[in-house]
């Protein structure tokens, strides 16, 4: 590489090619500026000599009384032909500046001059390229929107000799976002209580940001009834309270809840449920010494497997099935422990006691009715309308 000398030339009248010299403009014209560097004739930059990007037109670059370095890439005293170039001193001076920077990992700030297949192209003394793929934490589709934009910039590619260098402004949101979920997994405590959005839906659960930071909801924590499904309970951009179960904070996990924000079932079991109460229910699991029956969602009883029936019952699926609807009584309930114990066959026996219950009632009624003692024999009904008839 030709070395580059700063050139006063207030007195000066010899230049040489590769030499930088400072430059007036003079004249703009369609396709080059004129400009004086104070040798004997003006020089010249053509429009491709003006700026590592492509330029549509000369005034959009430069005017007239603009000062700036250029370097002189063509002397021919005999023609007075003297070429200049802008770009030429901006790339020598941005690759030095640059590969600083990427060494550093130092942000930089660049305009969106053009939108091109791939990506965006931005001036950083030189042609800068940000794929498509680095421009945002998210997939763009149209990024008509990003031109003029200033964007905040890393260096994460360079070739000189190709004359490329590559940059990314996911990388430096990608950082933020980095340092912003250290400081909130300080922050974090179990038990805490905060307010997040709805950010993805999984088949396992829901994450949710809470200032930055995606914790998970297991499908679990959704709610106090079982959930089949996520969609069911909530959607993405919902704005939901979550309770902070877990932090681990070397892996970067956040464990939350939304169903311990919201007051659980056992809560109004004490008002909603009274011992001799008769509802109904579903049985959901048979074990070997009984059946649990859901009589709410969320809360589940027992019933002992000498409370299925009437009769011995050596195993529950004797008699019942889960998924069946059954009728149970309430034997005991006990909120604080989220305990409630029910009975089948305390049912019926009740369904027989009123049946007896209504047909003594019967009785009474025939009785009143026809204004005879209940137990009157057939031979004493006879016996009587004999002695009448004499």
């Amino acid at each position: 590489m030709m070395e580059e000398s700063n050139v006063s030339l207030t007195d000066a009248t010899v230049i040489s090619v590769g030499d930088v010299v400072k430059a007036t403009v003079t004249k703009v014209e369609e396709k080059q500026a004129l400009v004086d560097v104070g040798y004997k004739y003006d020089g010249l930059i053509p429009i491709s000599e003006l700026s590592p990007l492509h330029v549509e037109k000369v005034s959009d670059v430069v005017s007239v009384g603009d000062t700036f370095d250029v370097k002189v890439i063509k002397l021919n005293d005999e023609k007075e032909e003297l070429v200049v170039s802008k770009k030429a001193v901006a790339m020598e001076t941005s690759w030095s500046d640059l590969e600083q920077k990427m060494a550093s990992g130092e942000v930089i700030e660049a305009v969106v001059k053009e939108i091109v297949k791939g990506g965006l192209v931005v001036d950083v003394g030189v042609r800068g390229f940000i794929p498509a793929s680095m421009v945002e934490r998210h997939f763009v589709e149209d990024f008509s929107e990003y031109k003029g934009k200033n964007l905040r910039l890393k260096v994460v590619e360079m070739d000189k000799e190709k004359n490329k260098v590559i940059l990314s402004h996911k990388a430096v949101l990608e950082d933020e976002a980095k340092q912003q979920k250290s400081a909130v997994l300080d922050q974090l405590q179990p038990g805490q209580v905060l307010e997040g959005t709805v950010q993805r839906m999984t088949d396992f659960g829901v994450f949710v940001d809470i200032g930055g930071v995606d914790g998970l909801v297991h499908v679990s924590e959704l709610a106090w009834n079982r959930v089949d499904k996520p969609s069911d309970v909530v959607k993405e951009g919902d704005k939901v309270k979550v309770k902070v179960l877990k932090v681990d904070k070397e892996n970067e996990r956040i464990s939350l809840s939304i169903k311990e924000t919201q007051p659980g079932p056992w809560a109004e079991a004490a008002e909603k449920f009274k011992a001799g109460d008769v509802v109904s229910g579903t049985v959901k699991r048979l074990v070997s010494f009984g059946a649990f029956v859901e009589v709410a969602p969320g809360i589940e009883g027992l019933v002992h497997i000498s409370q299925i029936a009437n009769r011995r019952v050596a195993t529950p699926g004797e008699v019942l099935k889960e998924g069946q609807e059954v009728q149970v009584k309430i034997l005991d309930v006990v909120p604080k422990e989220q305990r409630i114990s029910l009975s089948i066959r305390a049912v019926e026996e009740d369904r027989v006691e009123q049946a007896e219950r209504a047909s003594k009632r019967e009785q009474q009624q025939f009785q009143q009715e026809n204004n005879q003692p209940l137990g009157v024999t057939l031979g004493e009904l006879f016996g009587d309308l004999k002695d009448k008839l004499k």
